[in-house]
């Protein structure tokens, strides 16, 4: 085998797995649920923020699902320099005040803003962007309104988001991007794998780094070259998507 793409492997087990394959293998081992999930939500958010004139390091950032989605959206986003993000599970804000944390949502705490505490009304008043890898219907019109003025919505539950885009635009939403195809702005894993284990094999990668996951995002970032409310995600079916993440894996 060249490299090993796993799937469909839920937290914790997907962390775990992950891991031990990557320290025993010398050939790139890449969880896409988490990582390929993390670097489009990254990408869409650098051309959703361009939309809103914001900038992003400087937002605040709430994400609500702290599994295996969810922690690597946290992660690559710190990465990136994002200072303020708060998780969210759910039985509330994700922080160093609970006493039910596994070793995981501790290991999380060094990520995100730790002394937050409350439930997600509390984590959404005055956000600039929701991120959702939860569950349908948890993102109201009334919850939107406490966010700041033209908030990004990505609702990424499937089949049925968090909120519908037409009520997130009624509610005063910018930007709202979906996991679906039949709405504007998919969050697709497929986006990004599949240039990530072009260049990892054309160029004799052994390991899927932080770094390459960084570059990965603004490269896809970068193949929109003016974005819209309606477009800051290339489309799946892009040709230029694999050849362009490719030549940024090194």
């Amino acid at each position: 085998f060249g490299a090993i793409n796993l799937e469909d492997i839920a937290a914790p087990k997907c962390f775990e797995i992950e891991e031990a394959l990557k320290e025993t293998l010398d050939i790139p081992v890449f969880h896409d649920d988490q990582h390929g999930t993390a670097i489009v939500t990254l990408a869409g958010l650098i051309n959703a923020s361009t939309v809103t004139k914001r900038t992003l390091a400087n937002s605040k950032i709430v994400v609500i699902g702290a599994g295996a989605a969810g922690t690597a959206i946290i992660k690559l986003l710190h990465k990136y320099g994002v200072t303020n993000i708060i998780a969210v599970d759910s039985k509330g804000i994700v922080g160093s005040s609970r006493t039910d944390l596994n070793n995981e949502k501790l290991a999380l705490l060094d990520y995100v803003n730790k002394d937050a505490q409350g439930a997600l009304s509390d984590a959404l008043n005055g956000a600039d962007v929701f991120i959702g890898v939860s569950k349908p219907g948890l993102l109201t019109p009334e919850l939107v309104s406490t966010m700041a003025l033209d908030p990004i919505v990505f609702a990424l539950a499937n089949p049925e988001p968090e909120i519908m885009p037409d009520v997130a635009k009624s509610a005063g939403v910018a930007v709202i991007a979906t996991g679906r195809s039949d709405f504007p702005n998919q969050v697709n894993n497929a986006i990004a794998f599949p240039g990530i284990f072009r260049g990892a094999l054309d160029n004799g990668v052994q390991k899927i780094t932080d770094d390459h996951k960084l570059a990965a995002a603004k490269a896809i970032a970068a193949l929109i070259e003016s974005p819209t409310a309606d477009e800051i995600i290339p489309s799946v079916f892009d040709d230029r998507l694999v050849p362009t993440i490719a030549a940024v894996i090194r």
